[in-house]
């Protein structure tokens, strides 16, 4: 049907010589211009391109792109060229939950203790540098001090001061570099709490032994990994992530770390191997067997915490030329103070 409408005219070329030319899918009345053959709605909202959505750019040629899929810890884009076909994953910082070193419950001080502060170190120190049993620690401190300590007393210190570490570590985290280390390994081992199979995953630098992170959860799906790996993301970014071949890790990776490369071990006789956590993993799992496992969720926690805090800050490593991991990432403390388990700062 012809019409004439002086409110309505071409975009193109200005002509009001137009027609109708039925409605776009949002029932907008369409015309067509009888001049250019230019087919428009004038009643239409104008349409968003991906930039005005907020959509990131392709890395590869600069092209806009498209929101191909959006997941509960990331969104999946494509490019919009067909050619280039490049795929971008921008993770949901505010979807992932933290990982469970970030529940630690405790003590945040020494105040109220029976025992006097050394007591309670010097036991620590035992208990965590000789993998000992309680009952063994109790028995060197009667030796030692001449003081009686219970072995149930000892098991409670070795989990309660968590969160005082923990506060402690923060003085020195800050100077912790590993960012744009070759390599990070990530890996999960198998404990169990209560007689029930739980994944403890560990996030450790090649370069300077230093843990960066840990996770304790009931199964290892892509939630999990989302978890550790972006716990892990606060202290950079490395040049390569290396995994096992387990799939969870697969997104988390290209998620959180999309510019790094994610090395998938297939053989301990690969170039790359992930050799050095697995040496970590035979380190830690000396250390849980002496515990004959663990009691519930919150102690192992709290425990496993405290075994990574003594790890990265008090051990000394025959690897690094007796350095603890924390001295070669660049934290600096005095002898004295690694000897108090950082107290006497």
């Amino acid at each position: 049907m012809d019409i004439t409408n002086k409110f309505i005219n071409c975009p193109r070329c200005f002509s009001d010589n137009l027609y109708k030319y039925g409605k776009d899918k949002d029932g907008n009345q369409k015309y067509q211009c009888k001049e250019c053959k230019r087919q428009f709605a004038p009643d239409a909202k104008p349409r968003q391109t991906s930039s005005s959505k907020g959509y990131p750019r392709c890395s590869l040629c600069g092209m806009g792109t498209y929101l191909h899929h959006d997941y509960k810890h990331y969104s999946y884009f494509t490019c919009n060229d067909k050619k280039c076909n490049n795929h971008i994953y921008i993770p949901k910082p505010s979807a992932i939950d933290n990982p469970s070193s970030a529940t630690l419950y405790g003590k945040l001080d020494f105040k109220g203790m029976r025992f006097p502060k050394h007591i309670i170190i010097t036991a620590l120190n035992i208990y965590f540098d000789g993998n000992t049993s309680t009952r063994a620690v109790s028995s060197l401190i009667k030796k030692i001090y001449n003081v009686r300590v219970s072995h149930v007393t000892i098991s409670a210190w070795t989990k309660k001061f968590a969160p005082y570490f923990q506060a402690k570590q923060q003085r020195f985290i800050k100077h912790i570099n590993v960012d744009g280390s070759d390599e990070w390994h990530v890996d999960e081992t198998v404990v169990f709490i209560n007689g029930i199979r739980h994944y403890i995953w560990f996030v450790i630098d090649s370069e300077t032994r230093f843990v960066i992170s840990y996770h304790l959860s009931r199964s290892r799906n892509s939630s999990q990994a989302f978890k550790v790996l972006n716990d892990a993301k606060a202290f950079g970014d490395p040049q390569a992530i290396v995994s096992d071949r387990l799939a969870s890790y697969n997104q988390a990776v290209k998620s959180i770390f999309n510019t790094s490369n994610h090395i998938r071990v297939k053989s301990f006789k690969d170039d790359i191997s992930n050799n050095l956590l697995e040496s970590f993993n035979d380190t830690f799992k000396s250390f849980y067997k002496a515990k004959r496992g663990f009691c519930n969720f919150n102690c192992a926690n709290n425990l496993i915490f405290t075994f990574v805090y003594h790890y990265n800050f008090l051990k000394s490593h025959s690897s690094l030329n007796g350095l603890t991991p924390a001295e070669v990432a660049g934290a600096s403390f005095k002898e004295h103070e690694k000897n108090n388990w950082l107290i006497a700062a």
